[in-house]
C-alpha cells in the first residue's frame, strides 16, 4: 500500500522536527563557558538567527519565503 500525502507529511514532519530540536539543544551546549568563549553580541546573533528562521518557516507555510544562511 502506498503512503498517502498525509502519512508522508506526518512521517517527515516528526523526523525533521526531532532533528531540529536536537540541533537546537546542541546549540544550547555552546553556553558552557568551561568549553567556549562568547559575548552577548554572539548570543544575540544566534537567537536572532533562530527567531528569523522560525518567522521564515511561518511565512513558508502561509505563502513564500527566501532562505538565508546564518553567519556569526
Amino acid at each position: 500500500m502506498e503512503e498517502t500525502k498525509r502519512e508522508k507529511f506526518t512521517r517527515l514532519a516528526e523526523s525533521r522536527m526531532n532533528a531540529a530540536l536536537k540541533q537546537i539543544s546542541l546549540i544550547g551546549n555552546l553556553a558552557n563557558t568551561s568549553n567556549y568563549e562568547y559575548d552577548i553580541h554572539d548570543v544575540d546573533k544566534i537567537l536572532k538567527g533562530l527567531r528569523n528562521a522560525v518567522n521564515e518557516l511561518e511565512v513558508t507555510f502561509k505563502g513564500d519565503s527566501k532562505s538565508k544562511k546564518f553567519t556569526l
